[in-house]
């Protein structure tokens, strides 16, 4: 499987966590439908395990679909070079089995 908008259209960053960060790109509006317990979950997932590997929220997301036997590769854009560098660091990252654990178990519809 190769996954389209990896990032949830940047929304797995954290750059997006309430309806006001919504104005913060043009994409704001179709972010709107990750804002939920769901939501808030895998944030919460991505940023401890960010904060244990010194990573960003996008590099963990982007290493925990690496990481997964089903994903041949994901799909993510770059608007910026910093950008472009956080999708690079991601291919390096290799987290722990608790860390896929947590982030799936965060993923998990209810």
């Amino acid at each position: 499987m190769i996954s389209y908008f990896s990032l949830a259209s940047g929304f797995l960053s954290g750059k997006y966590r309430s309806e006001a960060d919504l104005s913060k790109s043009a994409r704001g509006q179709g972010i709107k439908k990750y804002l939920n317990d769901r939501g808030n979950r895998i944030l919460a997932a991505l940023d401890s395990v960010a904060k244990e590997t010194a990573a960003t929220p996008a590099r963990v997301a982007l290493a925990w679909l690496i990481a997964r036997p089903s994903v041949t590769a994901p799909i993510a854009s770059a608007t910026s070079l910093p950008q472009l560098e956080e999708l690079v660091a991601s291919t390096r990252l290799q987290l722990s089995g608790d860390a896929l654990a947590r982030i799936d178990a965060a993923s998990r519809p209810t």
